[in-house]
């Protein structure tokens, strides 16, 4: 049994072959402080965030899709494989995706999150190559493909070519970091504290990184910084762009630099092809026209996007096989444990 999984700052995602995408769950957990017992993960979890006491705690264990609080990514790795692997008779391998940057300690540590479970083998791919094959790019031949993976934690961006990475590089601020700035802006702005949840839920709603000729507004809801009381203000979506542009111009920028970086005869290939976006944050209104601006290359959106990288990682188990023999010097998984 093959299990594909994607360890997302986010969301935690799972294929499982013949079956599709069966889980897609925030990466969130809560427990409680004092028995250390796991109360509740994923949707369940979610919904506890700002509405918890003081026994208990609401964490996401990742952060910039590396591990930050290792015994709870272990928790909640065992609780999804569990409900999508209920027989133990056979041990699963898993095909887990990476940032491009990572140290190796940070690989060891995902390793070891996954092998808690008792698995069979652990092998590891760069979520852009994950996104790439989820999007039905060849990048097996010498041709050059330019995939952005647009995240909560991280932006990765990759030209890939011959099964590897040409040039790459990796920003470790995307949505979180957008909805943290709508969080302080509205409390140095209108004196008003709000959660992560009604920040995403702005930045869902209304957030945008270019000016549009319809404004839109959202009603934030929190508690007054001054009075203590219950308080709502509406924003609208020219007030949110100020306040997110410039995460948006960072990753323009980010792309534009690895543009620079790359090979003449590769760079011909992505003027003809275009760039693809990948990642919950590539919906986010005008990021497209961003990309655009900054390289000037055709940029293009991936149906689904938050989805391609588990299913890229679902399509790339057929090379588990080939990875385990080491029959290929071009197999594109990176390593096997």
């Amino acid at each position: 049994m093959d299990i594909a999984l994607d360890l997302g700052t986010g969301n935690i995602r799972i294929c499982v072959e013949n079956d599709g995408k069966v889980v897609d769950q925030p990466s969130v957990i809560s427990y409680d402080k004092t028995t250390n017992e796991i109360l509740a993960f994923g949707d369940e979890a979610y919904r506890m965030l700002g509405r918890t006491s003081n026994r208990i705690d609401v964490v996401f264990p990742l952060d910039s899709s590396v591990i930050a609080q290792s015994g709870l990514v272990e928790e909640l790795v065992n609780i999804v494989l569990c409900e999508v692997c209920q027989s133990r008779v056979v041990m699963p391998r898993v095909l887990a995706c990476i940032p491009g940057e990572i140290t190796e300690v940070e690989k060891r540590a995902i390793v070891n999150a996954i092998s808690s479970f008792g698995v069979r083998r652990v092998l590891l791919l760069e979520s852009t190559k994950a996104a790439a094959f989820g999007c039905n790019k060849d990048i097996m031949s010498p041709h050059g493909t330019m995939i952005a993976d647009l995240g909560a934690g991280s932006a990765d961006i990759a030209v890939l070519t011959l099964g590897g990475v040409s040039v790459g590089k990796t920003i470790k601020c995307a949505g979180n970091a957008m909805d943290e700035e709508i969080i302080k802006y509205a409390r140095r702005k209108h004196n008003l504290i709000i959660g992560k949840a009604m920040a995403q839920s702005c930045k869902e709603a209304i957030g945008t990184v270019m000016y549009e000729n319809e404004e839109r507004t959202f009603r934030l809801k929190g508690r007054d910084s001054v009075r203590g009381l219950p308080k709502w203000v509406d924003v609208t979506s020219s007030e949110i762009m100020e306040v997110i542009f410039d995460i948006a111009k960072n990753i323009g920028i980010a792309i534009a630099d690895v543009l620079e970086d790359t090979p003449p005869e590769l760079l011909a290939d992505i003027h003809t092809d275009g760039i693809t976006l990948t990642g919950g944050l590539a919906a986010l209104r005008g990021m497209k026209d961003l990309v655009e601006n900054a390289t000037s290359i055709k940029v293009t959106i991936a149906k689904e996007p938050s989805d391609k990288v588990v299913k890229g990682l679902f399509k790339a188990t057929e090379y588990i096989d080939e990875a385990e023999a080491q029959k290929n010097s071009l197999n594109p998984l990176m390593m096997v444990y």
